[in-house]
């Protein structure tokens, strides 16, 4: 009598955008190298891009950036790397108590290291079946989960059955959704807001700032703006927060172009003047990273003082927060649907 097949393994892939392997110029300068050379972060044509990113950014940028990243390295490194491995552990543990079916977590960087390539091959060697791809990018744009996107099409096509010795035959693979409105993780953000109040009382605005595009990206059509309003709406709605008591606005602007507003540095400044106090969540980050830690955290507030503000303090991303983890399990049995039943 011929055995049971044992059933198929899923694969379950985190991936966030990137860090460099250290806080030295060498290692910023070949992460800006790849994250500055992809098509979708920067639109502009090669034959203008190119020369600025090899003749004045690469040249000049990193030492600074340097500096920046090594006032957030943590002990065990990178804050972002950190706390995206540590993601992967925990909804893996999550998972093993409510998932019958056999299953792997791996995590990747779409710049740097470990690759959204190697995450890949990690899963398609434990021998992963189906392989659910999540980009911990809550509103989607295509700089983010479209690049994703793309680094998962640029791997298909080397994976057909025997492309390697002992390769595995390949596997389906599926690009998850962006989850700007999806009830965990609103709740958990809540929850990250009520629990900081706990400590620091309430505050005269809670300022919501999201990482910033060029404006023409919602002129084309791209998603993002409108699923960052959203996602604030939700998060204000849920709190409780009258009109007054809460701020949308987007960090990180780069260039001379026009993007989208208001921009997080200008809102600080007329707070500090105003006198309000203020506490910043950064709802687009779901782990902490140079964009929270040093342009909120450090830049952020020195802004915010130098305009003559008191009262300023950082709401920490969710990283390894209960709530989100379960809400991140969720999703993924949401998505990979019979793979994971």
């Amino acid at each position: 009598m011929r055995a049971a097949a044992a059933p198929a393994r899923t694969g379950i892939l985190l991936v966030n955008l990137g860090t460099p392997d250290a806080p030295t110029p060498a290692a910023v300068r070949r992460y800006l190298r790849e994250f500055l050379s992809d098509r979708r972060v920067v639109e502009i044509p090669r034959l203008i891009w190119l020369p600025i990113l090899y003749g004045l950014i690469l040249p000049r940028r990193p030492k600074a950036s340097a500096a920046k990243y090594a006032a957030i390295w943590s002990a065990d490194g990178s804050p972002l790397r950190v706390h995206t491995e540590r993601q992967a552990k925990l909804l893996e543990g999550y998972l093993s108590r409510e998932v019958t079916l056999p299953f792997s977590v791996a995590w990747g960087m779409r710049y740097g290291n470990p690759s959204v390539a190697h995450g890949l091959d990690s899963l398609q060697r434990a021998g992963c079946a189906h392989i659910l791809v999540l980009p911990l990018y809550p509103q989607q744009a295509a700089s983010t989960t479209g690049s994703v996107r793309d680094a998962v099409q640029a791997w298909a096509p080397g994976q057909r059955h025997g492309a390697r010795p002992g390769s595995a035959q390949s596997p389906e693979v599926r690009l998850g959704k962006a989850f700007h409105d999806h009830p965990g993780y609103i709740e958990a953000l809540v929850k990250a807001v009520r629990r900081h109040r706990e400590k620091h009382g309430l505050p005269d605005v809670l300022l919501m700032s999201f990482h910033g595009l060029p404006r023409r990206t919602h002129e084309r059509g791209d998603p993002y703006f409108s699923e960052c309003q959203s996602t604030a709406r939700l998060l204000a709605d849920a709190l409780g927060l009258p009109p007054e008591g809460w701020r949308l606005c987007f960090q990180s602007r780069f260039g001379r172009a026009r993007w989208l507003e208001p921009y997080t540095a200008q809102v600080l400044s007329e707070l500090g003047r105003a006198g309000r106090s203020v506490q910043v969540i950064c709802p687009g980050f779901v782990s902490d990273c140079l964009e929270t830690l040093e342009e909120i955290g450090l830049e952020g507030r020195a802004l915010f003082q130098a305009a003559g503000g008191q009262d300023f303090s950082l709401i920490p991303c969710l990283n390894e927060d209960d709530a989100w983890i379960r809400a991140l399990m969720a999703m993924a049995r949401e998505q990979a649907g019979r793979w994971l039943a």
